[in-house]
């Protein structure tokens, strides 16, 4: 099973465990990698990621829906903020990118706290249409 692991021991002891009970391997591809490369990379390789949810004392309420991008990176930085959020900062999902077929296009969603964690309640999605540029659309 691939998990996406960078630096927190704890996690990566904790999955080689529950994988070696399950006898399937525990792989780690980004395992000591630095983060700025890790999310620079993912970025620069086109995909797309929105943030679904964040811890409310970290990161602002207007960050809930919009896309990981290099105005995110910069403002995790200026806050001590772990760029990949490593430390469960916040949480993504990947929406486009070269490996997908089509883009999921978010249609209508609300931001919701509870217990001081910001959320995207996605109410409807659909998948897009891939444009001859190579882009949704």
């Amino acid at each position: 099973m691939v998990f996406g692991d960078i630096y927190l021991a704890e996690h990566r002891e904790w999955v080689e465990k529950v994988c070696g009970e399950l006898g399937i391997e525990a792989v780690e591809p980004l395992w000591g990698e630095a983060t700025e490369e890790v999310l620079r990379s993912f970025i620069n390789a086109g995909f797309e990621a929105v943030v679904v949810s964040a811890q409310g004392k970290l990161i602002d309420r207007d960050w809930i829906g919009r896309r990981v991008n290099r105005d995110f990176m910069e403002y995790l930085k200026s806050r001590g903020i772990d760029v990949c959020g490593e430390n469960g900062e916040y949480h993504t999902v990947v929406i486009d990118g070269p490996i997908f077929k089509r883009p999921i296009e978010i249609v209508e969603s609300r931001t919701v706290n509870i217990d001081g964690y910001w959320f995207l309640d996605t109410l409807k999605y659909r998948l897009g249409i891939r444009t001859p540029s190579g882009t949704g659309g």
